[in-house]
């Protein structure tokens, strides 16, 4: 079972080298890595130039966006398993694409997701926020649930079946993807409960109230595509759910919610 992982990136050279190793340092040998670059002028392409290694194949030309950028991954991808790790996220260990594999085997699934773990941007070994994805059940994404897309695992076949990301979306593409395949077209899934991923802190669709505001109509736009009804507060609870991702670094917050 041969996966595919793609970074996309554009002047990550603080990051990506991270990223990279991450990937290489892999103890499952039947995978490639493509990186998706987009013109970058930071040094980035010397980083990744620098890597001598049989799995990597890059590209480096402009693009229309972030999504239009895994596009071309996904295009360019030759595996059963896709991956998508963003180039200031990384692989908690050496055994991430074992475990993931296994689990296509055991479970005979489409997709595969896992937890996630926030982390400062200076230290990275301090965690300063966990998503807990828990497993899913039908009908959870109507209660504002959806799994961290760096941890989403899902065949080839799914995407040249439903479809790519939608470039139309700015910010919530991922999120549009997951709901598609999984509560529209209901592909099987598989959870496993541990942390196999860690994020940089710092994402653009948080970073301010006006790009929550515009994350959050972009995730109605979501549903409207799909031709789909969300509760009347599905859409409220999928901001909120990420204040329980707290709990776990914050006693201050655990009380607060015990109360």
């Amino acid at each position: 079972m041969k996966i595919s992982i793609i970074t996309v990136s554009y002047n990550s050279s603080s990051t990506i080298r991270d990223t990279i190793d991450s990937v290489l340092s892999q103890d499952y040998a039947d995978f490639e890595y493509i990186l998706v670059d987009g013109q970058s002028t930071d040094g980035t392409l010397d980083i990744i130039r620098s890597y001598d290694h049989p799995s990597i194949r890059w590209i480096s030309e402009p693009d229309k966006g972030i999504y239009d950028a895994m596009n071309k991954g996904v295009q360019l991808a030759t595996g059963d398993i896709i991956g998508i790790l963003n180039s200031d996220d990384f692989y908690t260990d050496q055994q991430v694409l074992s475990k993931v594999a296994r689990t296509f085997q055991e479970q005979q699934v489409e997709s595969v997701y896992s937890d996630l773990a926030y982390v400062d941007a200076s230290d990275v070994n301090k965690i300063v926020r966990y998503w807990k994805s828990g497993q899913y059940k039908e009908g959870s994404f109507l209660e504002g649930w959806m799994p961290p897309h760096p941890t989403f695992f899902v065949q080839r076949s799914v995407y040249q079946k439903y479809s790519q990301f939608d470039v139309r979306l700015k910010s919530a593409a991922d999120y549009e993807l997951m709901l598609r395949f999984i509560h529209r077209f209901k592909i099987s899934v598989a959870y496993i409960p541990e942390t196999l991923v860690k994020m940089r802190a710092g994402g653009v669709s948080n970073a301010s109230l006006l790009n929550r505001f515009k994350a959050n109509r972009e995730d109605r736009l979501a549903w409207e595509y799909n031709k789909l009804n969300p509760k009347l507060y599905t859409l409220m609870l999928k901001p909120l759910r990420k204040l329980q991702q707290f709990a776990i670094v914050s006693p201050e917050l655990r009380m607060l919610k015990q109360v």
